[in-house]
């Protein structure tokens, strides 16, 4: 006769099943089923200190693995918290599985203890959203949420787990998840042929191509696959991932590029505001495009953006697209072009007077000053890690730094994940530097995570560049309203340092540009989590242009 086991059981099971190693989880009523179960699955929870950080710990480490990433939090208040990160994942292109708590069915709709329409509001800012309706559901359902996360363009799934489907007993025939080997490849989605002859011949033909790839190409995987298709085809091809658009500091001068071009191949890249929408004078208006992407919508959108100009489109994602692209172009022979050359020199463009700004505040770093020696510890490992968050400095700290592995806060522009992004890439990457810069807004919203990276032994270093302000929204006021109308965008100049050193970490306030790099050699040598309170001038975010 078939044994029982409950539905938070073969939750676990069909996690383990699927590769889940980790789940970044925080307690809570409706989920300690699941905290229970997974002590026999051998799954670890990284137990966090708020549920948005849980989230954009599965978000990261999503990034960098190449896997799922599993946030687990509780129904209600829980839920609600968790939920404001899925927007950032959403944009990122990140394969994201939340998984909720919920009120039990059978008390729906009586006013249950933290009842709640989750996956109403979840469902926004995922792929799909849904309530587990039964304990005989659970791995299936898991199955499914780890396939339509990955597939297609990858993006956050949500599913609610009421705790009498968690408490629920299940046959483990019913509850059971599937064999690795018959589950579904997650990775892909039944596409439409793909002729690259077309798309390779216009290509060819055009004076000055473009290659443009979203954020799901942002990755170190996702950029090698993209390096041996540019390689290939003598196209420059070019991964954008940040709010800035076309005016990434990141891409150097690419923007006057970018106007130049008069065909863009489009690969799994929206034509959304980071392209000004497809409009001169940020692109040509005679510019031809053509668009490969997994969501029909995206198509449709383009098309209506710019008409007649789409010449040519197919549904199709990304990484499928990149190898039947790439071993078209392997096969034939093409050379780089001047114009090949251009792009990439506007690219690596930073101006002359990088190399000797300073600082017009005593006490004070440039922020060029505050990062640029930096790169001395991302070059000591070939597996190095690169986090960026926040407004100004952020911008300025994507300029100045490069690594194989880079995750930012990317097109959502929202800030805040910087701390949690550098514990979930401590976690991925355990041998590898892992280089967190962030401002000091930014700093504010989980410091708490330091006491998380300190409780699991996860070192990281974290730069806060401290202007004492939210230096973002002070520039628009500075711009639009004038300096006398500034107003709301103080912080004080807190002690940075302090605060991790009370959560058990490394601090130190670094004023001299000399000592920045040793600041940080002393971090790494304390083996702790480190915040470097770095005071700077506040700046603009860099503006690149040849």
């Amino acid at each position: 006769m078939p044994s029982k086991s409950r539905g938070a059981d073969a939750l676990v099971a069909s996690l383990s099943a699927a590769k889940v190693r980790r789940i970044f989880a925080l307690s809570g009523n409706h989920v300690m089923p699941v905290f229970d179960a997974a002590i026999d699955a051998g799954i670890e929870l990284i137990h966090v200190r708020h549920e948005a950080a849980a989230v954009h710990m599965a978000d990261a480490w999503a990034r960098l693995t190449g896997e799922a990433g599993a946030a687990l939090v509780t129904g209600g208040p829980g839920h609600a918290n968790a939920v404001g990160a899925l927007y950032t994942a959403a944009m990122a292109e990140s394969p994201v599985v939340l998984l909720s708590g919920h009120a039990p069915h059978d008390e729906m709709g009586r006013g249950a203890f933290q009842e709640m329409r989750q996956a109403d509001i979840a469902a926004p800012l995922c792929k799909s959203s849904w309530t587990c309706r039964a304990a005989a559901e659970v791995a299936l359902d898991v199955e499914k949420a780890i396939s339509i996360a990955k597939g297609g363009r990858p993006g956050p799934v949500h599913v609610s787990l009421p705790t009498d489907v968690l408490e629920g007993l299940t046959t483990d025939e019913s509850g059971r998840a599937r064999p690795e080997n018959d589950l579904r490849q997650v990775d892909r989605l039944p596409a439409a042929e793909l002729d690259p002859a077309p798309i390779m011949e216009r290509l060819k033909k055009a004076h000055r191509p473009l290659i443009l790839c979203g954020p799901a190409a942002g990755t170190k995987r996702g950029r090698e696959r993209l390096r041996v298709l540019e390689v290939a085809m003598g196209v420059p091809a070019v991964c954008m991932e940040s709010p800035r658009g076309v005016a990434d500091p990141s891409l150097g001068a690419f923007a006057q590029m970018l106007a130049r071009a008069d065909c863009i191949l489009l690969l799994g890249k929206r034509l959304d505001f980071t392209l000004k929408f497809g409009r001169a004078p940020a692109l040509a208006a005679d510019c031809v495009f053509i668009q490969l992407d997994a969501d029909d919508e995206e198509i449709a959108r383009t098309r209506h953006a710019v008409g007649g100009r789409l010449a040519h489109s197919a549904t199709v994602p990304l990484f499928e697209a990149l190898q039947v692209l790439s071993d078209h172009a392997l096969r034939s022979s093409s050379a780089k072009s001047s114009w090949y050359d251009e792009v990439r020199s506007a690219i690596d463009f930073r101006p002359a007077e990088w190399e000797k700004a300073v600082s017009t505040l005593p006490g004070r770093l440039h922020p060029v000053q505050a990062l640029r020696p930096l790169q001395a510890l991302l070059d000591a490992h070939p597996d190095s890690v690169f986090v960026c968050d926040g407004g100004e400095f952020g911008q300025w700290a994507q300029a100045c730094l490069r690594a194989p592995h880079r995750v930012i806060n990317g097109v959502a522009g929202a800030i805040g994940p910087g701390l949690p992004f550098a514990v979930a890439a401590r976690l991925a990457k355990p041998h590898a530097p892992v280089i967190a810069a962030m401002g000091d807004g930014t700093f504010g919203f989980h410091a708490a995570e330091i006491d998380t990276a300190v409780r699991y032994a996860l070192p990281f270093i974290a730069v806060v560049g401290n202007d004492a302000r939210w230096n973002a929204e002070h520039q628009i006021q500075l711009r639009a309203y004038g300096a006398e109308r500034a107003i709301g965008t103080d912080l004080l100049p807190s002690r940075y340092d302090d605060v991790s050193k009370g959560f058990g970490g490394y601090g130190e306030r670094v004023t001299d540009p000399g000592q920045l790099l040793a600041a940080a050699r002393r971090g790494v040598d304390s083996g702790l989590p480190a915040v470097l309170n770095v005071a700077i001038e506040g700046m603009a975010a860099p503006d690149v242009k040849q």
